[in-house]
Order: structure tokens, then sequence, then C-alpha cells
């Protein structure tokens, strides 16, 4: 791993953030919790589901503490109605899934976004390299990161950004320009 690299990885996630942080920018709250039908998860979930994941790596591999969803009781201050990251949920239960406070959710996106770019502000090759579990359990041999790592590898501190932050940001960037088309606005990139 190179210099060159660990600089890449930075800027990329800090680009992403930059979209996240767009996207939210002129949604309202009927928008965000817009349902285009059966089946169809609204942005809200896309949003809780991903900040949420993101808080969820920075916070513990590499801040060793509590998320600031839990410190910050922001479940309440949004009035989400299901506090779930949706991970193991189905579509059929997430689809569901609204904010009360679009203002609330704004304001626990920014801070995510800035305890983020604290951390990356602070990497190295070395810590990047650290690892984080021997080998991925069981429940986690058909997620995405499992993939890229392959079969029996460790998960470094690398794949935790790479994987659960960047590439799964990337994904859920897709619905929700997906989603913003759907109420009329447009996408994040020309």
């Amino acid at each position: 791993m190179s210099q060159m690299f660990v600089d890449s990885l930075r800027n990329r996630i800090r680009a992403l953030n930059i979209l996240w942080e767009r996207a939210i920018s002129d949604l309202t709250l009927e928008q965000i919790n817009h349902h285009e039908r059966e089946g169809v998860l609204p942005m809200a979930f896309s949003f809780s589901h991903y900040i949420r994941a993101q808080d969820q790596s920075i916070s513990g591999p590499f801040l060793k503490g509590p998320t600031l969803w839990q410190s910050g009781g922001w479940a309440e201050k949004i009035g989400v109605n299901i506090d779930d990251l949706g991970r193991e949920a189905t579509v059929g239960e997430m689809q569901h899934l609204r904010f009360k406070d679009i203002d609330a959710w704004k304001a626990y996106q920014s801070e995510v976004i800035v305890r983020t770019a604290g951390v990356l502000e602070t990497l190295t090759e070395d810590l990047l390299s650290e690892v984080m579990i021997p080998k991925l359990p069981p429940n986690m041999q058909q997620i995405f990161c499992a993939i890229v790592i392959g079969p029996d590898a460790p998960l470094r501190k690398l794949e935790v950004l790479e994987c659960f932050v960047y590439q799964h940001g990337l994904r859920h960037m897709g619905e929700i320009e997906h989603g913003r088309a759907l109420v009329g606005l447009q996408g994040m990139t020309s």
C-alpha cells in the first residue's frame, strides 16, 4: 500500500460525502419519505441505512466508541418510525421507514460526515493494515465485502473504509439519485 493509495481513498470518501451532502440539501420531508409503490424503498431508508452504517464503521473500528446515533439520541430527535439499520430486514419491512424531522436528520448526517472527515485525516498505511476480524463470520460470507476480500481473508481497517463506507455509499447513492428523479429533482453529478 502506498501513500498515493491512502490519499486516493481519503479523497474518494470525501467526494462521496460531498454527494451525500448535496443529495440531502434540497430534499423536503415529503420527498425523502416518498414511497413510490409496494416493494420500493423510500429515500429515507437509503439515507438512514447508509449514513448510520458509516457512523458505525467510523465509531467502533476507528474511534473505539459508541455511534453518534446512539450517543446523541438521534432516533428520537429525527422521529424515525423504524429504528433499525435494515441489514437483515426485508424490503417489505423497511419500505415503511419514515422520518418526522428532516432538519434533525440533516444535523445528524452532518455530524457523521464531519466525524468521518476527522478520521480520514489520521489515515496511514499502518492504520489501514490493522486487522479487525481474522475471518468474516458465516453470517457475513454473502456480503459484498466477502467477495472483495475473498474466502478466509482478514477484514482490515482498509476494507472497513473501502467496502462499508466508500463502495457501500456509492451503491446507495444510486438509489438516492433514482429516488430524487421520482420526486422531480436532479441527480448529483452531470
